[in-house]
């Protein structure tokens, strides 16, 4: 709850459904930290089955593989690669901005501007059209928000 010093760090490997993410979120120090701290934030967090639903792990990108061959991710580069891929995933997932109103277009972490809008009887993260399953953790910091798929992170 807001002014109650529960933060989304704090909610968020509670939340069974969208523990996948969270790992991720843990592995990002910068990610991390803003989910702990003050800074208002609205997390877009893919359901788990979004996740593993995705043509290729989040950590990995075809352009990877076209220029390392299927070696790309092995070794400490490999790991530096990964790292990079999966911390651009998922600042792709992370507003700087709670409340966040219809429409407002804001830049993600990532550095790409969404925004969202209700449509259908649905609230939809744009562009993409993302459905958002629910609302269910509104904390001192923000508000988790747990997506029906994931954001494009080619």
């Amino acid at each position: 709850m807001p002014g109650s010093g529960v933060t989304i760090s704090d909610v968020i490997g509670r939340e069974r459904s969208i523990n996948i993410f969270a790992g991720f979120t843990r592995d990002i120090e910068s990610v991390s930290k803003r989910l702990e701290g003050s800074q208002n934030t609205t997390l877009l967090a893919p359901h788990n089955t979004a996740i593993t639903r995705l043509p290729r792990k989040p950590w990995e990108d075809p352009q990877d593989y076209a220029a390392l061959g299927q070696n790309a991710y092995d070794g400490q580069s490999g790991e530096d690669r990964a790292h990079r891929n999966l911390r651009r995933f998922v600042e792709a997932h992370v507003v700087p901005e709670s409340p966040w109103a219809e429409n407002q277009k804001i830049q993600t972490l990532g550095g790409d501007t969404v925004w969202w809008e209700h449509k259908d009887g649905k609230k939809l993260i744009q562009p993409g059209g993302i459905e958002v399953s629910s609302v269910p953790n509104k904390v001192a910091n923000g508000e988790v928000w747990i997506l029906e798929g994931a954001r494009n992170y080619a």
